[in-house]
Formats: structure tokens, sequence, C-alpha cells
């Protein structure tokens, strides 16, 4: 299974949906799709990992990024509804804690 990244902008965020197999060869597809969207300033921005069917540890490194830049620009950054695939990883991790999931 591939992997699928849908951008939506909502009226007070942006959500990106993830669905299929986070790795390796596909995080880099979803590092861009993330970085594209971070809003600046006091904006949102929500991945939907409800989709994931796995992930290793290139995507962790990806969502881990994707909070990094959201920090520096002041954005709020957001783990929706992790298939238990995701959150069995971020746990593994130790990572569950650092992410606001919701």
């Amino acid at each position: 299974m591939g992997l699928t990244i849908e951008s939506e902008q909502l009226p007070d965020e942006r959500l990106i949906r993830v669905a299929g197999e986070v790795d390796l060869y596909s995080s880099p597809e979803l590092r861009k799709a993330i970085l594209q969207a971070m809003p600046s300033g006091d904006g949102r921005l929500s991945i939907d990992l409800s989709g994931v069917s796995y992930i290793d540890s290139s995507g962790v490194a990806t969502l881990v990024e994707g909070l990094r830049a959201a920090n520096e620009n002041g954005a709020k950054f957001t783990l929706v509804a992790p298939s238990s695939a995701v959150i069995q990883v971020l746990e593994l991790a130790r990572l569950d804690g650092v992410f606001k999931i919701v």
C-alpha cells in the first residue's frame, strides 16, 4: 500500500489527511506536504493519522520536524486520531507526550 496525502484549508486550521504507509520512501512526500502547509504566527496545522497503517522511524522523524517547524513559526501542531500503529510507535519512542494528540 502506498501513501495518500490530502490537504484542506478549514476555517480555523490547515488539515492534512494521511493514509497508508509512512516509511523511508514515502516520508519525504509527507515532509514536503507538512512544510508547505505550515502556517505562520498563531495558525494551526493538524495531521490526521487515522488512516496510517504503518509508520517507521523516518515517518516519526518527519512528524518531529513538523513540530519543530511549527514551534519556530509560532504555530500549533496537532496529531489527530492517530491509528493504533502510530500510537504504538510514538509510545515506543516515548514521543506520545511530546505531541498534542486529539
